[in-house]
């Protein structure tokens, strides 16, 4: 481990090399720095407090947290005696902008600075296990971080130090929550900016089950600009800022948003728990309803049935392709099958095969592929994927099965969600309901209000709620009879039949 004692650096080409330094770096580390803005509306959201603060900036780049935090205290906003500072920051050609940004608040004794030239992840998780070559960091009272965005590889060094520690996760930016939760006191508060992604999907089901389980979600911050919060560094995910506090007693919590890091039109909204985490959710996402009213979907009692319920099954397309490359063909011919990839689904069509297109239009049909085919029939299918411009997340269609011909089996390409009955068809008005319902704008909302990322995983889609199997079947009738289809048509159809 290495101290720096608070010291002043002055190069006259210092800006210069910073900048140079800047985009170099943030690709090796996935390190952003945070707006001074961004940073001040971080440490506006610590409760006022008393006595001795311990002060946590884990991966505090130039120390802008810090400062924030810092600027807040010395104008008499937080009510501290003290604060103990623990800055890490494991680059050392930031050391000397850390070094100047925190020199001007002083050390009169009622501020001491350690700036640890470290491993965050590191000298954590040797103090968490009491490990004899480290020393053991004292409890934080507070923590404020902008943790670093990078994946981490399954048997890395990091990883394998988390894991001793009893943390599970995939991520750079989660594991650094992690560990702060883990190294604060009861009562203490952590303030971090991260990405949304989070809150949904499998991967980062530990992570979400560790901060649940040791923490109270009080306020969470969303930015409705996608690329603002971070805009200088072409951050394109979804962020967020989030306060916790540690062993706290979970209540309402406030949801703020804002259009970018200006926080110009900040509005705030109080929700209760129920509504950020579902109580029968066992993958524990956590919802960011972005509106107090709640939505058609949420209000109406006919939308109360899980696909369970409904007997239906939703499943992601089982052909990732480059791994069954050598069965792929670009034309159909004999022995192969239709491979579905999203480009053959336009609108209310399915246009197979497609000429020109990149991706193959078939697989050939034997005894390797077979696993990974579904018989021909009735399906409804849902994109996976949406750019960030598109108006819908949700973009379902109806697989019909006279647009191939006699063939015995379909292939669904990885970017599809395929609704089945136990990996068969389903009835042809039942598929027909199911894109129409998934089609609606009450749906789109609904999935907006609580996904913030522009991915549908098969989860997302089965932890929805549904109409019944016999109103989704009356909708698919209805659409079937229907020479064209427009969204103002749909949408009058849902709210008729769950009036």
């Amino acid at each position: 481990m290495r101290r720096r004692p608070v010291a002043i650096s002055g190069r006259a080409d210092e800006a210069a090399t910073f900048k140079k330094h800047r985009c170099r770096k943030k690709s090796q580390l996935g390190q952003f720095f945070t707006p001074a803005t961004t940073a001040a509306f971080m440490a506006s959201l610590f409760p006022p407090g008393k006595g001795h603060c311990r002060l946590l900036d884990a991966g505090a780049g130039i120390g802008s947290l810090s400062a924030a935090f810092l600027d807040r205290w010395r104008s008499g906003g937080l009510g501290f005696s003290r604060i103990e500072l623990d800055a890490f920051e494991l680059d050392r050609t930031l050391i000397p902008h850390l070094s100047r940004t925190l020199t001007k608040y002083g050390c009169d004794g009622d501020l001491v600075v350690n700036i640890r030239e470290e491993d965050f992840i590191h000298a954590a998780t040797d103090s968490l296990r009491g490990s004899l070559f480290s020393p053991v960091l004292e409890s934080y009272t507070h923590a404020i971080l902008n943790p670093p965005y990078k994946k981490t590889h399954n048997d890395s060094a990091h990883r394998l130090a988390l894991r001793k520690a009893g943390i599970e996760t995939a991520n750079l930016y989660s594991a650094f929550v992690a560990l702060s939760v883990a190294l604060t006191a009861p009562r203490g508060q952590i303030v971090a900016i991260i990405p949304r992604s989070f809150c949904n999907g499998p991967y980062y089901r530990p992570f979400r089950r560790f901060v649940l389980e040791r923490t109270a979600i009080r306020h969470i911050h969303l930015f409705e600009s996608r690329n603002k919060a971070f805009k200088d560094d072409d951050v394109l995910q979804e962020n967020l800022i989030v306060r916790l506090e540690r062993n706290g007693i979970q209540g309402p919590v406030a949801v703020s948003i804002s259009t970018d890091d200006t926080f110009a039109d900040l509005t705030t909204h109080e929700h209760p728990f129920e509504r950020i985490l579902l109580p029968d959710d066992l993958e524990r996402f956590i919802r960011i309803p972005t509106s107090p009213e709640e939505d058609a979907i949420e209000r109406s009692p006919a939308i109360r049935h899980t696909l369970a319920d409904l007997g239906i099954r939703v499943s992601t397309g089982p052909v990732v392709d480059f791994r069954v490359k050598a069965h792929l063909r670009k034309t159909p011919e004999p022995g192969t099958v239709p491979l579905l990839y999203p480009a053959h689904f336009v609108g209310r069509s399915t246009m197979w095969p497609i000429e020109n297109l990149k991706k193959p239009n078939a697989i050939e049909h034997n005894g390797e592929t077979e696993r990974w085919l579904y018989p021909n029939g009735f399906y409804c299918v849902a994109r996976r994927f949406s750019s960030k411009e598109e108006k819908r997340r949700i973009i379902a269609s109806v697989v019909d099965p006279s647009a191939f011909g006699n063939v015995p089996a379909l292939g669904f390409e990885n970017h599809l969600n395929v609704f089945h009955e136990d990996k068969h068809g389903l009835p042809e008005a039942l598929a027909r309901g199911l894109a129409v319902f998934l089609n609606t704008t009450a749906v789109d909302e609904h999935f907006r209000r609580f996904n913030g990322h522009t991915q549908v995983n098969a989860t997302d889609l089965r932890l929805m709620r549904y109409p019944s199997r016999a109103a989704l079947t009356r909708l698919g009738r209805w659409a079937r009879e229907q020479e064209h289809l427009t969204q103002t048509m749909i949408d009058a159809e849902l709210a008729t039949l769950i009036a």
